[in-house]
């Protein structure tokens, strides 16, 4: 079935390759992913973005492949060719029942606990990044995913309830520090830190920092086809923000040119609210019916892409 790979979900390959999937359905038999752990004996080795690209071309060119449909170069790999579906729900619900947990799983477990007490239905939540294939190390993050949007709003509020009780911490100025190194974005710290701060999308428990990632399962492909026409710097008012932490997220605006912002990637997710007026640099596309949007993270990186809010 072509909905059955979802982003967040991790695919395995017989070479000992494991691959984080980034669109929803197939593209000419594959599924649209990125390369982020290559098998070494018994250890998982993460790649960076080039090195991952590098290491394809270099050993396994068949897993690199442009795709019409986001007219870019990507990772993909045939669905013949899946050994293990590793699926973020069932992970979850594994660690749920697991004994002799480790340090990792035990804050994940707890953090969910503090979740099952208020309400929170965990077979909507599932772990993704270095748990999901229990690649996790003393220093890993916490990643979930929440699968509906009024559901992950809800968890949001939870997290910003659960600070304010003392519960949960925000992330201390190293932490900011070392995510926006990571980010390698292309906002000034300042800027960077007040805008994540008040997403409520990622805190810390047992000086763990965790994240919120929304996944929302679309029935259908928009099936529209967009071209890249090139960079583009605007200003203009965010008219809807509503599916802001949706992946990829989207930002209604008013502005005579374009209609939309789609953004790929988690630095400026959730980055603005209604009525706000931003700042964005990205890659212009106009689709075949004429409709004009700017993307931001055309690259992993989003190299001189972003969003930024200018006028509260």
């Amino acid at each position: 079935m072509n909905d059955c790979y979802f982003p967040k979900d991790f695919i395995q390959t017989a070479e000992g390759l494991v691959f984080a999937v980034v669109e929803q359905g197939l593209e000419q038999g594959k599924v649209l992913c990125f390369l982020r752990y290559v098998q070494q004996g018994s250890i998982w080795r993460k790649l960076g973005t080039q090195e991952a690209n590098h290491f394809l071309a270099e050993h396994y060119p068949q897993y690199l492949f442009f795709s019409l449909v986001k007219s870019a170069t990507l990772h993909a790999v045939n669905v013949k060719s899946i050994v293990i579906h590793h699926q973020p729900r069932q992970r979850l619900q594994d660690l749920l029942v697991k004994k002799n947990l480790d340090m990792i799983e035990q804050d994940c477990i707890a953090l969910c606990q503090m979740l099952l007490v208020k309400g929170v239905d965990l077979q909507r939540v599932g772990v993704t990044g270095s748990l999901l294939i229990g690649a996790q190390n003393i220093n890993s993050d916490i990643d979930l995913v929440v699968y509906g949007r009024k559901k992950f709003y809800k968890l949001r509020g939870l997290i910003k309830q659960f600070i304010e009780q003392g519960r949960l911490q925000q992330l201390s100025e190293q932490d900011w520090l070392e995510s926006y190194q990571r980010r390698q974005c292309d906002l000034s710290y300042v800027d960077y830190v007040w805008h994540e701060q008040r997403k409520y999308n990622k805190a810390l428990i047992n000086q763990r920092k965790f994240d919120l990632n929304l996944l929302v399962l679309s029935a259908e492909d928009e099936g529209v086809n967009y071209q890249k026409k090139g960079a583009i710097l605007i200003q203009a008012t965010v008219l809807d923000a509503q599916y802001g932490f949706d992946y990829p997220a989207r930002f209604l605006i008013e502005h005579e040119q374009v209609s939309e912002i789609v953004c790929y990637t988690a630095t400026y997710t959730g980055q603005a609210v209604q009525g706000e007026r931003i700042e964005v640099s990205g890659q212009l596309e106009v689709s075949s019916t004429g409709q004009a949007r700017i993307l931001v993270g055309s690259s992993r990186e989003a190299v001189g892409e972003y969003i930024k809010v200018i006028e509260i």
